[in-house]
């Protein structure tokens, strides 16, 4: 027997869990759930069933027969610092369900508490980021993209908070009206002051899709399947409903391309600051940091991405986190074409461009593990959080780019259409997208070198960088930095984010602080309300010496916990002298519990690797 994926335990021999029915009591003032959990399999199983855990204390295991049986179980005493513990079960004969009940820590990595005076409405707030191999630190399962589960949830909350989740929402009742199921005693489920919320998910997902929030949120509706919500009151729900204004066209424009939209809604959520993710894709319920934000609709553009996963990765999956070009790049190619109807050729450029300039630095980054700049590298015993990168975005989209290249779009159109009905709802292999590919595509194999871009490191030969006026003119002023010349007023009159984000990629790196505090004095950047260009004008300034931006830089650390601000960031002053090495050690000691576990974990291991 053997592992079906290289981040999880589940046995390939064994049947999934189908069907997860989870019933969750929300300890806010211990950062706890106390829970339950029927598990039912895809097929009978005897004996020895293994499944994922981090940080769980598990209660019990018993039958679902009557009267219930205890069914032994056994939790690995010393953790894996990737995998995390292996819970044992040994199942009757021909065992179909069973029931555990369990709890999770304080530490749980999918997990972040937020008290009262950490929320902009003042009560708490809990909101689960399963991805990658996180979910096991909820619930046990098998916690691998191969398998797929659908599932329903019950939330045993306070009666003044609201909670969502990436699921049809069921009803909101009293809790004596709702089956526990053991997740606590009946005294602690049934008190008073507290509320359940019960969700349904019909359509099957792999675990890390699993999501869920609860606080203080409110909502606007935005269209007749798609709604936005938000805790921090009326302010941030009319900020956002303007921001998001066009998402139901998006949704309209992506069945065009793609197919029928197979999750029913399409409702997003804005999170606290602390959100690691810029989004995530959670079907039905996508999670969005509130950087997307932006005052002028280009915040869209996130949401075109998130969206563009209701096709490729929620409705295909990659088998492992080794195949995640598939999601990845898929998605960044099917954002492209959504953004290229809604906003225009121009627009998709720049984001083409800004993922060019990211994917060059990102393999100068990797330049000492080059297995990593592979679209299928080996990722055993490797945590995916640790090596996480443009790679798999930029370069699967290099890839799927380069065949519609090849055989030209109308073509290309077609094929992704069949491999998305083919394949929907199910998890698969690059091998089986190769497959697919040479059996749709007379001769592909003999057109394009598949091994080099699949197996090879760096970017291929026959990659390409985009092709536009404006990606070409931003480049050019980009260049003319280093003798000193700034765009001028005229230059950057129709510029919002994007254009400001290519043009700080493309700026030289070995600049002299007097050029940086000239740019910055004639254009604020530096105070930017749009993060993506402070922290890019921020990352151009730390290696030059420019301590005057100390102060913006500790703000924006302190303010805001997305990963694309935190790596750069806590990498460029780790890099550079001891004053900038002591200044990220104090800024992460000091801003360290605003961090999701998740983001805490990244800049924990950027500062321990740069001393």
């Amino acid at each position: 027997m053997a592992p079906v994926d290289p981040h999880s335990y589940t046995e390939g021999s064994h049947p999934f869990i189908a069907k997860a029915d989870l019933a969750f009591y929300l300890d806010f003032a211990a950062s706890t759930i106390h829970a339950s959990a029927l598990l039912t399999l895809s097929a009978p199983h005897s004996g020895d069933l293994l499944l994922d855990t981090r940080t769980l204390t598990v209660h019990s295991a018993s039958t679902t027969s009557d009267p219930p049986a205890p069914i032994p179980l056994s939790l690995a005493d010393a953790a894996d610092p990737v995998l995390g513990s292996a819970l044992t079960l040994t199942l009757p004969p021909d065992s179909t369900s069973f029931l555990l009940t369990f709890s999770t820590s304080p530490a749980a990595s999918a997990l972040q508490w937020l008290s009262p005076p950490q929320t902009a409405s003042a009560v708490p707030f809990l909101f689960s980021q399963g991805h990658p191999i996180h979910a096991r630190s909820i619930f046990p399962c098998h916690d691998t993209p191969a398998a797929r589960i659908t599932y329903s949830l019950l939330l045993n909350i306070p009666a003044q908070l609201s909670a969502v989740a990436a699921a049809r929402h069921v009803s909101r009742r009293d809790p004596l009206t709702s089956d526990h199921r053991g997740a606590c005693d009946d005294v602690l489920w049934c008190a008073t002051g507290r509320i359940v919320e019960e969700f349904e998910m019909e359509q099957s997902v792999p675990p890390y899709l699993f999501a869920f929030a609860a606080g203080g949120i409110g909502f606007r509706d935005l269209g007749p399947r798609t709604r936005v919500y938000a805790e921090g009151g009326d302010k941030v729900l009319d900020e956002a409903a303007r921001e998001f204004a066009g998402v139901e066209e998006m949704v309209k424009v992506g069945e065009e391309l793609f197919g029928p939209y197979e999750w029913e809604r399409f409702d997003l959520l804005v999170l606290p600051p602390s959100f690691p993710y810029a989004g995530m894709e959670n079907p039905r319920m996508v999670f969005l940091t509130p950087t997307a934000i932006k005052g002028d609709a280009s915040g869209a553009q996130l949401v075109a991405h998130e969206l563009a996963h209701s096709w490729s990765g929620n409705l295909i999956t990659n088998k492992t986190n080794e195949d995640f070009w598939l999601n990845e790049g898929f998605t960044t190619y099917a954002e492209r074409r959504i953004v290229e109807v809604v906003q225009g050729e121009e627009r998709a450029a720049l984001n083409m461009g800004i993922g060019w300039r990211s994917l060059n630095r990102t393999m100068e980054s990797f330049k000492d593990n080059m297995e990593f700049t592979k679209l299928k590298p080996k990722m055993g015993g490797i945590d995916p959080d640790d090596v996480y990168s443009k790679v798999p975005y930029e370069k699967g989209f290099q890839f799927l780019w380069r065949i519609e290249r090849q055989i030209g779009r109308p073509a290309f159109d077609e094929f992704v259409k069949k491999y998305i009905s083919t394949f929907k709802f199910q998890s698969i292999d690059t091998e089986t997208f190769l497959e697919f590919l040479k059996a749709n595509v007379t001769g592909i194999e003999n057109q394009i070198d598949l091994q080099l871009w699949i197996e090879g490191t760096g970017i291929p030969p026959d990659a390409m960088e985009p092709d536009s006026a404006i990606y070409k003119k931003i480049c050019s002023l980009a260049a003319e930095f280093k003798s000193g010349k700034l765009p001028s007023e005229d230059d950057v009159a129709d510029w919002n984010g994007q254009e400001w984000e290519l043009y700080l990629e493309n700026l030289p790196t070995d600049v002299e602080a007097s050029q940086v505090t000239a740019l910055d004095e004639r254009y604020k950047l530096s105070e930017s309300r749009d993060y993506d260009i402070k922290v890019a004008f921020l990352q151009l300034a730390i290696p030059t010496g420019c301590r005057c931006y100390f102060n913006e830089i500790e703000k924006c650390l302190k303010q805001v916990g997305r990963m694309k601000y935190l790596r750069p960031l806590y990498r460029s002053l780790a890099q550079c002298s001891r004053e900038e090495k002591m200044l990220a050690q104090r800024i992460f000691s000091e801003a360290q519990e605003f961090y999701h576990p998740i983001a805490r974990s990244v800049a924990q291991s950027i500062l321990s690797k740069h001393g």
